[in-house]
């Protein structure tokens, strides 16, 4: 049996969050390029959909290389009989952790009682996690939730999940009706982690909520004690947020033009027609920030289409 990678981890311990149409293969490379955390999630997968003729699109989102190990399947949905297949699918993908999206607050899937709804169904959620670890053949199963549905809910929500003897519990800051509309809230996190020392020692636990970088990371670790820190959003404003301070670069505007173009590229020969182009058009901002010239550099970018367009306008750039 593949032994529980979390345990290995030295703490505290970072990661990248699971973004929908962000934290693909392609955005995980250029991570590796720069600064790699701890751990890469994958963006969260839809179980119905891999146990239905979606799987073939579907399946790409569980790509990776070998270089962004350690790396954890998100799954969600809400049929445990396909969350067991899913498992099954992730074990004989060689994933190293399997993680439950029980923190969506998308109201798309929330409405038909997915993701964060499983706040308000903790039965269907033991269910889940019960068919999960029974298909994985031995990894680790986590969860990554919120601090309630419409309201807080720490102590009954959060508890309830201390008791299904998960390798790591991720908790976001927010509740799921919150959304990103206020700022998470490390007092609930750190209660969070003062119930895990006393239902389920073993547990992990990570914050996530409006984290910088490194540095402020540790600032939140020493604030409330969990093992581990994940960023999301902080990596548009700072691709080397993961790298503690002493080995941070600042990169030129010729290196961020030349991590755009690796990104471009990668995304071309990665996907070819299997993606819509234009999903780049999201990562711009990340490059091009910051520097005389930018705002209509960025403007020129968002008008391409293709990816000899997107190396003409690089090309022709005067530094």
């Amino acid at each position: 049996m593949k032994k529980n990678f979390w345990q290995k981890l030295k703490k505290p311990f970072f990661v990248l969050a699971p973004m929908d149409d962000v934290t693909d293969l392609v955005f995980r490379e250029v991570v590796c390029k720069t600064y790699k955390p701890d751990v890469f999630f994958t963006e969260f997968t839809n179980v119905d959909g891999l146990n239905s003729k979606g799987r073939a699109v579907l399946i790409d989102r569980f790509k990776f290389t070998e270089q962004q190990r350690p790396i954890v399947a998100q799954i969600w949905g809400i049929k445990p009989e396909n969350f067991y297949h899913a498992a099954k699918l992730c074990k004989s993908l060689k994933f190293d952790g399997i993680d439950l999206n029980f923190g969506c607050p998308d109201r798309n899937v929330t409405k038909n009682g997915a993701c964060s709804a499983m706040i308000n169904n903790p039965s269907l959620a033991k269910e889940i996690i019960e068919a999960t670890k029974k298909g994985s053949g031995g990894l680790p199963v986590s969860v990554k939730t919120r601090i309630g549905f419409a309201k807080v809910q720490t102590e009954e929500w959060l508890g309830f999940l201390l008791e299904q003897n998960l390798s790591a519990l991720t908790i976001h800051g927010r509740t799921a009706k919150q959304l990103s509309l206020v700022e998470a809230d490390w007092d609930e996190i750190k209660k969070g982690k003062n119930l895990r020392d006393k239902i389920a020692p073993q547990t992990l636990i990570i914050g996530n909520g409006d984290v910088r970088d490194f540095e402020h990371g540790l600032e939140r670790v020493k604030e409330t004690g969990v093992d581990g820190i994940m960023i999301g959003r902080g990596i548009f404003n700072d691709l080397y947020c993961f790298a503690p301070k002493d080995q941070k670069f600042v990169l030129d505007i010729k290196d961020m033009l030349d991590l755009l173009l690796f990104h471009a590229r990668l995304f071309v020969n990665t996907w070819g027609n299997k993606k819509n182009f234009l999903i780049l058009r999201r990562f711009f901002k990340i490059y091009v920030s910051n520097f005389p010239g930018a705002s209509d550099l960025r403007i020129k970018l968002m008008s391409t289409n293709n990816l000899e367009e997107v190396e003409n306008i690089v090309k022709n750039y005067t530094f």
